[in-house]
């Protein structure tokens, strides 16, 4: 079971989808409403900061350089008269014009132990995305599951680019292999814990018969899975035996 290798028309797919999505969530809420997987934000909040990375990603992912931009505002202040779904999808319908002629193999900073390429950009909006529509759909009572592949590919970006930049919800001492399966995606993980670093094992190279000595095996769907991951649900709604303390280590949020 190899992990999906996701493609800039994958990606820009997905935000064709949650995008809209997004939007029609945060429309049926009165922008006070609270965000229950986000403490202390409304779904303003939601709106304004999800259009503030669109904007900023905007403005440097088709530059075609390396060095790092402005930092985006925490607080971003849409133009006077402006509604929050007014900025969000102002920003929404840039970012999908300059995503529509970015070169994936292009040059563009980002924040990861990865090359410098544009391709990043479309996975990390696309993941961004679909994450907050599930926040955004909570906050109506109406969360739905992320798309099975777009979630195992979400779930990669958590083990390859997230955790091994350091970006974990708490320091911490973890040591030992976890093997995640989604299982409505035919998709699993290794991942090798030490101390404060991860190694993603690639399976594609990995004989079936090897013991990888797994102190933890966490199963269940691939949104659950990925949801898990950013904290948006616990680990107990998910299948898991073994070292449960390992999961910590895991957790963005």
């Amino acid at each position: 079971m190899s992990r999906l290798h996701g493609t800039k028309d994958f990606w820009i797919g997905a935000l064709r989808a949650e995008g809209p999505s997004f939007a029609a969530a945060v429309a049926e809420a009165p922008p006070e409403t609270p965000v229950l997987s986000c403490p202390g934000w409304t779904v303003a909040d939601l709106t304004l900061h999800l259009g503030s990375i669109y904007h900023w990603v905007s403005s440097f992912a088709g530059s075609g350089l390396t060095t790092a931009p402005p930092p985006r505002p925490e607080r971003p202040e849409p133009d006077q008269g402006t509604t929050p779904q007014e900025y969000w999808q102002r920003g929404y319908d840039r970012l999908m014009t300059v995503f529509d002629g970015l070169d994936p193999e292009a040059p563009a900073w980002n924040w990861a132990p990865q090359p410098k390429k544009a391709g990043f950009w479309p996975r990390r909006m696309a993941h961004e995305t679909a994450v907050h529509r599930w926040d955004a759909q909570l906050a109506i009572a109406a969360g739905e599951p992320i798309e099975a592949k777009l979630a195992a590919d979400g779930v990669s970006e958590v083990l390859d680019t997230w955790l091994p930049s350091g970006r974990r919800r708490a320091p911490g001492q973890w040591h030992g292999v976890v093997q995640l399966s989604a299982v409505d995606a035919a998709q699993y993980w290794y991942l090798r814990m030490r101390g404060e670093g991860v190694a993603l094992l690639d399976t594609d190279t990995i004989l079936d018969h090897d013991d990888h000595h797994t102190r933890a095996q966490v199963s269940g769907t691939a949104s659950d899975l990925l949801l898990a991951l950013w904290g948006r649900v616990s680990f107990d709604t998910l299948d898991i035996t073994g070292d449960t303390s390992l999961l910590d280590g895991l957790r963005l949020r």
